[in-house]
């Protein structure tokens, strides 16, 4: 837990940081320093979600072979581990190599959580456009609308190549549910999480191309 609070607090020097960025040119605002920020470590960030995208995309495209298989060894499941492990192996295919940039990006993800969470804002410029404090929750509720909406787009976007009932279940409930905890948490927190789909959206979106033109 000691090296998990360096994080958060390291999180936290990083905003005030960004802060002075934005009073050093004239216009203090917490706001444009979330958003500031949360580009930043997106950037740092992006090859890892790079290889985690092309990675589960990669998967995707082999969900009809995977089937193939259970289907035609569905009367001994062993053989079939076998048959898609070899189909791994013969492909270059690791069906873990997604999970790990996921779990390197997991403690930024909570260290930013807890860091915005509690972030001690200068009354003077804790007020963001419509917002009168980035410490509270979004009164108007727009903030909340635009988390479930950017979540929404991007796991449509994520799962464009994965049909089935179970996804589209997932594609609903995970934004109602993004969007319905964004109602209580303080909106600076809810800025970074819109912007960082935002960001993610982009670049999958060219990675999807590339990988279009390349098909």
């Amino acid at each position: 837990m000691e090296i998990f609070q360096v994080l958060v607090d390291f999180m936290r020097t990083l905003l005030t940081y960004c802060y002075n960025f934005t009073e050093a040119l004239g216009f203090p605002s917490y706001g444009i320093a979330i958003i500031i920020m949360t580009i930043g470590i997106k950037a740092i960030l992006a090859p890892l979600t790079a290889k985690q995208v092309k990675s589960m995309k990669g998967m995707q495209k082999l969900q009809p072979k995977m089937k193939e298989i259970q289907n035609k060894y569905k009367n001994d499941p062993q053989r079939a581990q076998q048959e898609i492990a070899k189909m791994y192996k013969e492909l270059g295919v690791n069906p873990l190599s997604g999970c790990l940039p996921l779990l390197v990006q997991m403690p930024f993800l909570i260290a930013i959580f807890y860091a915005l969470q509690g972030y001690p804002y200068d009354p003077a410029h804790e007020s963001f456009l419509w917002l009168p404090s980035l410490g509270e929750a979004d009164h108007l509720y727009i903030l909340p609308v635009l988390s479930a909406l950017s979540t929404f787009v991007m796991s449509k976007q994520t799962a464009q190549d994965t049909p089935g009932a179970q996804q589209k279940v997932m594609q609903i409930f995970m934004p109602l549910f993004i969007g319905y905890i964004s109602l209580n948490f303080p909106s600076g927190l809810v800025i970074y999480w819109v912007v960082s789909n935002v960001f993610q959206m982009i670049q999958q979106f060219f990675i999807y191309r590339n990988d279009n033109k390349e098909a």
